[in-house]
């Protein structure tokens, strides 16, 4: 009789686990993404409909790197992003241009998130995937072999990205040449 009123108490139970795991929401999109922890996901630009999502993802803040002028832009995004009660930090840096004034905003937006769940993106990821390769090499202090392959799931940085990710790393005395 006991093992009879185990099953009876088991049986909606299992039936009911579908319906929890159908509930969850689908994984976030966006091209380019890449789940770099719990906490921090890089990506390329995501849609509109994507935007509005970010909240039920779990996230509480979206950082975007690229000028809103691109051609791409979701020209709404602050608005999307706050309407969820979000912080929208924007760091437009010029693609060509990136400088160490533009990590250091970058450091100090993605400090006053730690251990919360936050998107970093720009239009295809490599602003992104690069800045936070930086602050997990300078800032965190990770090792920056095994950082550098989130880098390496969306390209592989060249010219003035090379160029600049190399002179930050050499700057903070971090020896590692990816290239």
């Amino acid at each position: 009789m006991r093992c009879t009123r185990r099953a009876a108490l088991l049986i909606p139970l299992a039936a009911a686990l579908p319906a929890l795991h159908a509930a969850e929401p689908a994984r976030f999109q966006a091209p380019n993404l890449v789940e770099i922890s719990p906490t921090l996901v890089t990506a390329g630009q995501p849609n509109a409909a994507a935007l509005t999502t970010l909240a039920a993802h779990g996230f509480v803040a979206d950082i975007y790197l690229a000028p809103l002028t691109v051609y791409d832009a979701v020209r709404d995004e602050p608005e999307i992003v706050r309407a969820q009660q979000l912080a929208f930090i924007h760091i437009p840096i010029a693609f060509n241009e990136p400088d160490e004034a533009d990590f250091a905003r970058f450091t100090e937006a993605l400090a006053a998130f730690r251990g919360r769940k936050v998107l970093v993106h720009c239009q295809v990821n490599m602003r992104a995937s690069s800045m936070v390769f930086l602050h997990r090499v300078i800032v965190d202090h990770e090792a920056p072999e095994a950082a550098y392959e989130a880098v390496t799931k969306v390209w592989s940085p060249n010219g003035t990205w090379r160029r600049f990710i190399v002179a930050m790393l050499r700057r903070h005395q971090i020896a590692f040449d990816p290239y």
